[in-house]
């Protein structure tokens, strides 16, 4: 008797992008079939088998930018694996009454004994079934903050891949293209190492091996109720050079010391030094995808004198020197603006 394939239900809800749906879905069914054919010049099988699945009834689904799609229905069955590729929602958003029905079948699944996996933004539909409580967690850099709200959830923004949870059957992608990461961890898991490597050749996929930091900018609001902060913002928008920066916050609040980093943590979500830094290492980012300066120059065009610690905070805060961040960002900016 044949060998069952392991079953991936990937689940598709209207706020579920076609790209990381669906390409997420090619990588699977790849495994075991594409290689043999390409490169061996034998006939191969797939040896899993991936399903795009919806427990919102038969018949046609619009999911986002207005794709239709056709997934088929949940039979009642409990996958191996439960896969759910995004929900694109705002931050924060409230997803317990829009997606109950999925809520609680990603709950039955896992005490059945499934692997549930999301990509980007699907850790905040995980979250809302509780299996996150006490577990190590990440998605979107976008999200993060929103997701560490959830109780006991332990968020790592700078990683791209975490496994945790009982038998380390709940895994999270970070944003983007590292639903690719999720992919190829979940082709060594289920079918082998030798086989992801496959299709990682294959499909030119790169491993995120620096995380998501690279790529994040900065995501909390800037717009806040306190007009006394919000003053200050827009000085250290166009001021964040200087030195001393948070002192000359401070004396424009007219506020102080205690009150306003008080007031300013509770507005924005960071101190003033921490926000400061942010600001200065954003500009930096522009800088060192765009020209030719050296590092040392450009410590000192975002307000650091001491370049030695610039580099230290820069692959801090970013997960890489800005040696390797401009070696990974220049050359595609540039070649982008030929186009």
């Amino acid at each position: 008797m044949a060998k069952q394939k392991p079953r991936i239900a990937l689940l598709a809800i209207p706020e579920v992008a076609g790209s990381t749906l669906f390409g997420m879905f090619d990588v699977f069914a790849s495994a075991g079939r594409d290689w043999a054919s390409l490169v061996e010049g034998k006939e191969g099988e797939s040896m899993l088998d991936p399903r795009v699945v919806s427990l919102r009834g038969a018949g046609p689904m619009e999911i986002a930018n207005g794709v239709q799609i056709m997934p088929g229905e949940d039979d009642g069955g409990i996958p191996d694996v439960v896969c759910v590729p995004e929900v694109a929602v705002a931050p924060g958003a409230n997803l317990n009454a829009s997606h109950q029905t999925e809520i609680a079948w990603i709950r039955r699944c896992h005490e059945a004994g499934a692997i549930v996996a999301t990509a980007c933004s699907g850790a905040m539909l995980l979250a809302e079934t509780g299996l996150l409580n006490g577990v190590e967690a990440t998605t979107h850099w976008a999200y993060c903050d929103a997701l560490a709200c959830y109780p006991g959830v332990r968020v790592f923004p700078k990683r791209a891949l975490v496994v945790g949870g009982e038998g380390g059957r709940l895994i999270m992608a970070g944003g983007g293209t590292s639903w690719e990461d999720l992919a190829l961890y979940l082709v060594a898991r289920l079918v082998s190492v030798e086989e992801a490597m496959h299709i990682a050749k294959l499909f030119l996929i790169d491993w995120h091996d620096v995380g998501q930091l690279p790529y994040a900018a900065l995501a909390r609001n800037r717009q806040v109720d306190d007009a006394t902060i919000a003053r200050c913002q827009v000085w250290i928008a166009e001021h964040y050079d200087q030195p001393s920066p948070v002192a000359a916050m401070i004396k424009l609040s007219e506020l102080s010391e205690r009150s306003f980093s008080r007031r300013f943590k509770q507005a924005t979500g960071m101190a003033p030094i921490q926000y400061v830094h942010t600001l200065r290492l954003e500009e930096a980012k522009q800088l060192l995808e765009s020209g030719d300066e050296p590092v040392e120059a450009i410590a000192q065009d975002v307000g650091y004198e001491d370049a030695a610690f610039f580099g230290r905070l820069f692959r801090r805060q970013v997960g890489v020197t800005p040696a390797q961040y401009r070696k990974r960002f220049r050359g595609l900016r540039r070649a982008l603006e030929k186009t």
